[in-house]
């Protein structure tokens, strides 16, 4: 589980370097509407990725417990994915929606090429387990 949790802090950092990249757009491009939407939908799910970590490690421990297992936080994912749709709606002259969308789609493309550069990594060296 310590590599799951080393994987979580590795893909929030990832995260937070995407959304610099963002914010750098948004200063210095005359895009704005465009990066402000996809800061709002990177924010959000980095929320969203922060809630699925917690969530996952809560179950993790109710497992080995023998508890009964809490559920993973969608209810709370799904608020936030309508609360940016909200907010790129109400203010489309600040937020694009289009760009809001693929900004809450960020967390789940980060995972998938993290997954996958860390899958061809380890048999690279020989360490993938069969």
């Amino acid at each position: 589980m310590p590599e799951l949790q080393h994987s979580i802090k590795r893909q929030r950092k990832y995260l937070i370097y995407l959304l610099a990249i963002f914010v750098l757009g948004w200063g210095f491009t005359s895009a704005q509407e465009v990066y402000a939407g996809l800061i709002l939908g990177t924010v959000l799910s980095l929320y969203n990725h922060w809630i699925i970590g917690r969530r996952i490690d809560r179950f993790r421990k109710a497992v080995e417990d023998g508890r009964k297992t809490p559920s993973l936080g969608t209810v709370l994912r799904m608020g936030s994915a309508a609360l940016a749709a909200m907010i790129a709606l109400r203010n489309p002259d600040q937020f694009h929606l289009i760009s809001t969308v693929i900004g809450l789609m960020t967390a789940y493309a980060v995972i998938m090429i993290d997954f996958g550069i860390q899958h061809f990594i380890k048999r690279k060296n020989g360490k993938e387990v069969k």
